[in-house]
């Protein structure tokens, strides 16, 4: 295990973002020991551009020094740094190797203030050069004494649920094995209890940042969704001091798909979905997705059936030949986009057994028919003759869906959770229709064993044993 200490430093863009970014980046390869404070200073040494900002870090890695360095430009490359950029133009990011276990690599760079400030904060041993008053040291952040969110409220009632909600970050997930950048949006809540006036808002975002460098502390690659919220909701029960906390996460992703009869690739839109419940004893979670798909009305379609049997009957067909006539052919009914989400919650042993492709087969599987971004002609056909012979209400969806992933996971325990919903947008009427289901595999393979109503089933607040007010679906 190599000892590495670095000067990294911005001045183009959001230069605390892009510092923090390569710190991040260079966990995939390192191990960060120690970070200092921000210090600013003008671009020097020839340099062009605004004002810089700069860190020391001490690391630890199993790579060789020349193996670090190519890996550290690609980082660079990775936050924003163009290739080939000139040596003293503006940069998003500069990331440069001052010492290599003990040995100085670049003396000309670690004897210029900007380096040897936040070194000697981290490393005084190491610092070969004075600091001049070129180099100013950024607190952090504000200090304020006043903590309204701790005094007592002028009513002294506890709220259930206080936080934040739609807050989109980029998020580094690995989704089906595979690490990827999604666009993600947050909802974050905690209890209040009555002798606090609010919890900190401004914390929330703190959090994020937390969570996710702790989750990448911990492994090489980025974290299910799944762990990142349970890391969150975790984190913010220590933080604000609540109770319980809950979590959502959604991201959208994209699957390769080829449309049904011409063949062409595209990629689809899909939504991940995570949610964690954290308090005393512990924590839990789900995972699940959103998939679109389309609906026959099966109502309308025996209503048009019956009128046009009635109506060959009466042009002189007979009945066998009528009734021949309408199987052979598929009957109109009006259609409905529809939108089903499964959640599954499952204990760790089992978590890798769940892959998001094959939770949006199981949605887009229980609808009439899947549907397509692009189709050409002979798809359309596909698709809509496919749904007119595969009718289904919105509670047949739901069905489908429970029933399916009882099939998929048949070698999951009784103990597993799983949810089921599905929306669908009329096409005829100016409501939507919904129907949602749920419960634990045990009780579910329970009702279809016996033939008879369960009863009250696992929802899921119980089973992630919080309040039903805080369930973020």
């Amino acid at each position: 295990m190599h000892v590495y200490y670095l000067g990294i430093g911005s001045n183009l863009g959001d230069r605390q973002a892009n510092i923090l970014a390569a710190l991040q980046r260079l966990r995939k390869q390192a191990t960060i020991a120690a970070v200092s404070a921000f210090y600013e200073s003008q671009a020097a040494g020839g340099a062009q551009g605004p004002p810089y900002l700069n860190v020391a870090a001490a690391v630890y890695s199993e790579l060789d020094a020349q193996s670090f360095e190519r890996f550290s430009r690609d980082v660079e490359e990775a936050v924003g740094r163009a290739r080939g950029s000139a040596k003293l133009a503006p940069r998003p990011i500069d990331i440069d190797l001052l010492f290599a276990d003990g040995s100085l690599a670049q003396p000309d760079l670690t004897t210029r203030p900007y380096n040897s400030a936040p070194l000697a904060e981290i490393a005084p041993h190491l610092a070969v050069a004075p600091v001049d008053g070129s180099v100013r040291r950024r607190e952090r952040s504000l200090h304020f004494d006043t903590d309204r969110q701790s005094e007592a409220p002028e009513v002294a009632l506890g709220l259930n649920r206080a936080g934040v909600s739609r807050v989109r970050r980029v998020v580094h997930l690995e989704v089906d094995g595979r690490a990827q950048v999604y666009n993600g949006e947050f909802t974050m809540v905690a209890d209040l209890a009555a002798d606090r006036s609010g919890v900190h808002m401004s914390r929330f975002a703190e959090i994020l940042e937390e969570a996710t460098l702790d989750v990448l502390a911990r492994d090489a690659r980025p974290a299910p969704i799944e762990r990142l919220v349970e890391a969150i909701a975790r984190e913010i029960v220590r933080s604000q001091r609540a109770v319980c906390a809950d979590v959502r996460l959604r991201a959208d992703f994209g699957l390769e798909r080829w449309t049904p009869v011409s063949g062409k690739r595209g990629e689809e839109t899909y939504t991940l979905v995570g949610i964690a419940h954290a308090d005393e004893t512990g924590t839990r979670r789900v995972v699940g997705v959103e998939a679109e798909g389309m609906t026959a009305c099966p109502c309308a379609q025996a209503m048009v059936r019956e009128h046009a049997l009635r109506e060959l009957r009466d042009a002189g067909f007979s009945e066998a030949d009528a009734a021949r006539a309408i199987d052979a052919l598929p009957v109109a009914t009006h259609n409905q986009r529809g939108r089903g989400t499964i959640l599954l919650g499952v204990n760790d042993p089992h978590a890798d057994a769940i892959r998001a492709e094959d939770l949006v087969e199981i949605v887009e599987n229980s609808m009439s028919s899947e549907t397509y971004d692009l189709l050409k002609r002979p798809d359309e056909f596909f698709v809509v003759n496919k749904a007119h012979h595969n009718p289904r209400f919105v509670e047949d969806v739901v069905r489908g869906i429970l029933a399916r992933a009882l099939d998929m996971y048949s070698d999951l325990g009784d103990e597993t959770f799983v949810f089921a919903s599905q929306v669908n947008e009329e096409s005829i009427h100016k409501h939507d229709a919904f129907a949602e289901g749920f419960g634990l595999f045990g009780e579910l393979r329970d009702e279809l064993r016996t033939g008879s109503h369960a009863g009250a089933k696992t929802d899921l607040a119980a089973w992630l044993r919080t309040r039903p007010s805080s369930v973020l679906v």
